[in-house]
């Protein structure tokens, strides 16, 4: 580029046809020349200086796929690599294509043209954000701990998540709170001299408008001032501290009054509470978040003196009278029981293969339409898998047949589900309540009087099946299965089976869900005679 701008600004008019140039003009041709030299060395320098950032990324970007391709699910399965991958292909591949696009060959920009309808898009890269905020709640982790990648369990490939990148994401979703968070991140980085491709200017200023947006106008002004120090003619700046000056000499003058009339003492002003989030409309999240940490779990002695270890034949079954399984019990009330060893690495391997292909954004019911949504309590991806279309599966529902002794003629397929980065089922009932009426009406089978849930895979960290208002927590086997009642035998809902799925914090986590109905159990379990039998 300053080649071609030193040629063009270059003028002949001085030398004329008529006679030869002079010395001095050649003097000033030398010196011009000198001057395209520098330009052409500044435009090889900047070539270079680009094709060095390429190979350099290039190296990066070989060295971590390598990585990656080794494990990729154990690779996803770290949230921050998760969010860079989304970031990498939604933001930087585009930095680089325009870094790129006027020398390299039409091969690779359009084998990138035609890649990119697999990118992720902005909505993914948000979506990738928001997990690692919900991790950040879920799991009680300091912002350093996740920007630096030290999260538990066996790490692969660390990369330092964006903190600037991640705050500006919760600033667009007005989520003031985790903008401060952030930001306040970003800001100490930089103060200790990490590189970045933002500057202090840009994070103060994000940085006082979320704290100014959760009362804290003290501090607000504090950075705004700060702000100003190293950019003494910021606009907004300047008028956000004239503003917060006003607000906060207003506000002391009506302290001043209220005191001097005696409608208030004046008292030493107690210190800021700790912020909290948004309000939820989740009443029991405390009680879920600390059950996903392993904390409030309510096994006290004398229940645990209750559970036991057995092999099951269920009243001995022709398939496991001589083999019997082994069936632990995992909570006494609601009853929730485990069965180890109960599905095969092989079947594991099949199940998946089927349900990949055809993973989709899970779905709820809608208690008002009796149809499938899908919903932002629950993220994760699904799949559904018929007896008919492979042997494996008809084979896994006649095992839970045989086990529960419950008739799988009315259940629902096999759901297959996948929990990644941040994936979650917050709390929720599996049954249909009274308010519900149209719940499961369209498959015309009744309620959802069970549930049998296999754990395809160990999760490193996080992913618990946990029940909030028993305080009860069930931790991800590979192989194992656990199964309860949702309903009681008189057919009225049991609400202590309320129940949700952890955020995976590292790892991935699959399981494959059978949900049985009413129908067809009539004489496998009869009705109770009381409301709770």
């Amino acid at each position: 580029v300053g080649l071609y701008l030193s040629l063009t600004n270059l003028s002949w008019s001085h030398l004329t046809k008529e006679c030869a140039p002079n010395i001095h003009q050649m003097t000033d041709l030398l010196y011009t020349e000198k001057d395209l030299v520098t330009s052409l060395k500044d435009y090889v320098q900047a070539e270079e200086s680009k094709l060095e950032k390429i190979k350099k990324w290039a190296d990066k970007l070989d060295s971590l796929s390598a990585t990656a391709t080794q494990d990729p699910e154990g690779f996803l399965g770290h949230p921050v690599n998760a969010f860079k991958l989304m970031k990498r292909l939604n933001t930087e591949w585009a930095e680089l294509e325009s870094l790129v696009l006027k020398d390299m060959t039409d091969v690779f920009i359009s084998n990138l043209t035609i890649q990119r309808q697999y990118f992720p898009t902005n909505e993914d890269q948000t979506g990738a954000a928001k997990a690692l905020l919900r991790l950040q709640d879920t799991y009680q982790l300091d912002t350093n701990t996740i920007s630096t990648g030290n999260l538990p369990g066996e790490q692969m490939a660390k990369e330092q998540v964006d903190c600037f990148e991640l705050g500006k994401i919760a600033y667009t979703e007005a989520d003031y709170y985790h903008t401060e968070l952030w930001m306040a991140q970003a800001l100490k980085q930089l103060d200790e001299g990490e590189e970045s491709a933002v500057d202090k200017v840009t994070v103060l200023d994000y940085l006082s408008y979320a704290i100014y947006q959760q009362g804290e106008m003290e501090r607000a002004l504090e950075l705004t001032n700060r702000l100003l120090e190293i950019d003494p003619d910021h606009q907004r700046a300047n008028s956000n501290v004239k503003y917060f000056e006003y607000q906060l000499k207003k506000q002391h003058q009506e302290e001043s009054e209220k005191a001097m009339k005696g409608q208030e003492k004046r008292e030493k002003r107690a210190p800021k509470t700790k912020r909290k989030r948004t309000n939820d409309p989740l009443p029991e999240r405390n009680r879920y978040e600390q059950l996903c940490r392993g904390e409030g779990v309510k096994l006290t002695p004398r229940r645990q003196s209750r559970l036991f270890c057995r092999y099951f034949d269920n009243g001995r079954s022709p398939r496991y009278l001589l083999g019997p399984v082994k069936q632990e019990d995992e909570w006494d009330s609601p009853r929730i029981v485990r069965y180890h060893d109960i599905i095969s690495e092989s079947e594991i391997a099949t199940v998946k293969e089927l349900a990949k292909p055809r993973l989709r954004r899970a779905t709820v019911h809608d208690p008002q339409t009796g149809e499938l949504t899908t919903a932002q309590y629950r993220v994760s991806k699904s799949a559904w898998l018929t007896a008919y279309e492979h042997p494996v599966v008809a084979k896994i529902n006649q095992r839970i047949e045989d086990i529960t002794g419950l008739n799988m003629d009315t259940a629902e397929e096999l759901q297959v589900a996948n929990y990644g980065v941040g994936g979650q089922y917050e709390p929720h009932f599996d049954f249909g309540r009274k308010d519900e009426p149209d719940a499961f009406k369209e498959l015309g089978t009744g309620n959802r009087i069970a549930t049998w849930l296999f754990y395809m895979s160990n999760v490193t960290a996080g992913g618990a099946t946990v029940f909030p208002d028993v305080g009860a927590a069930v931790w991800p086997i590979k192989g194992t299965a656990v199964f309860w009642y949702n309903l009681f035998a008189s057919g009225e809902g049991d609400y202590s089976t309320r129940h949700a799925a952890c955020p995976v914090l590292v790892g991935n986590k699959w399981v494959s869900n059978k949900w049985i109905h009413e129908r067809g159990q009539e004489f496998r379990r009869p009705c109770g005679l009381t409301e709770v039998e």
